[in-house]
């Protein structure tokens, strides 16, 4: 399902600066007209050659996950780091996918549960938030989900001009719009508007409109601009889940029912609430789950730092 005419011009990147950018975006394109079960493969072998390449990285998601899995023994804790850059070095075939990707090649490998809950809360004429968190296949099954229906979505800017325009290229291809995810005025419009928007708030952004609450068992800054959202649109929320099946045979999405006495009124409850919505999520594929975030980055007063 396409929304927009956009378009992108490759003149305006064409100095030696992006050279480099131009050529592992060649690379990529070739590479996923491979089979997908080879891009599975390939990208595992990026995520094992990224422990040794990207150090710092590695570094982070060690932290990362010996704060949220302190029962696992060390050699668990290993284990479960080799896993999860290799979940991000096939998320990284899966973002070329979702640009890349035709309607044939992606409808075979997803299927989607609680579309009812979705078509439900569409009768009640009301803006709705998809509340998710930040998983390695989120930008592919995103795509896939936008096949089904149309909604928008939050984005920040990437650092990179050419892949940043790019991004803008083909989120505005597949997605019905795109907020910039400082802009809380034109998000409340979408809502007040009966638009669908993809949310997920599970991320360090500092103290400012956040709370310390617990997640994974550390206590970390959590938004609440979630609650605010549907405060000030009065839009349903319904938890978002998407994880890469087993043995390449595809993604599940799933659409739970719009969360009940939300919001609560109480900022630490509804950030809290949240944040356990994203820990159930985490539960069952925790190596899917974007462990390079600095999640824990800002810490109460007086806490040492972990990065």
């Amino acid at each position: 399902m396409q929304h927009s005419n956009s378009t992108f011009n490759p003149w305006r990147f064409l100095t030696p600066r992006y050279w480099p950018t131009w050529l592992l975006l060649g690379l990529f394109r070739l590479l996923v007209m491979l089979p997908y079960p080879w891009q599975l493969k390939l990208g595992a072998g990026l995520g094992d050659l990224s422990r040794y390449l990207l150090p710092r990285r590695r570094r982070i998601v060690e932290k990362n996950i010996a704060l949220a899995f302190p029962q696992l023994s060390g050699q668990q804790q290993q284990q479960l780091v080799k896993e999860n850059m290799r979940s991000s070095g096939i998320a990284v075939f899966e973002t070329m996918f979702s640009w890349w990707g035709d309607e044939q090649r992606l409808k075979p490998l997803f299927q989607i549960d609680g579309m009812e809950h979705l078509q439900k809360a569409r009768e009640d004429q009301k803006g709705i938030i998809l509340l998710g968190g930040h998983f390695t296949c989120m930008l592919l099954c995103g795509r896939m989900l936008a096949m089904q229906l149309p909604f928008q979505i939050l984005v920040k800017k990437a650092k990179n001009p050419l892949f940043e325009a790019l991004m803008r290229y083909y989120r505005e291809k597949y997605y019905q719009g795109i907020i910039d995810s400082r802009d809380l005025r034109a998000m409340v419009r979408a809502l007040k508007n009966n638009r669908i928007c993809w949310y997920a708030p599970d991320q360090d952004f500092g103290r400012r409109h956040a709370v310390f609450a617990p997640f994974m068992g550390m206590p970390a800054t959590t938004l609440t601009i979630t609650a605010r959202l549907a405060k000030l649109s009065g839009a349903l929320v319904l938890p978002i889940s998407y994880r890469r099946l087993p043995e390449g045979k595809g993604y599940q999405i799933t659409i739970s029912p719009p969360l009940s006495s939300f919001p609560s009124g109480d900022e630490l409850q509804d950030a809290t609430r949240i944040n356990q919505l994203i820990e159930e999520q985490i539960q069952p594929v925790p190596e899917q789950y974007l462990w390079a975030h600095r999640r824990f980055k800002t810490r109460p007063l007086g806490e040492p730092r972990f990065y």
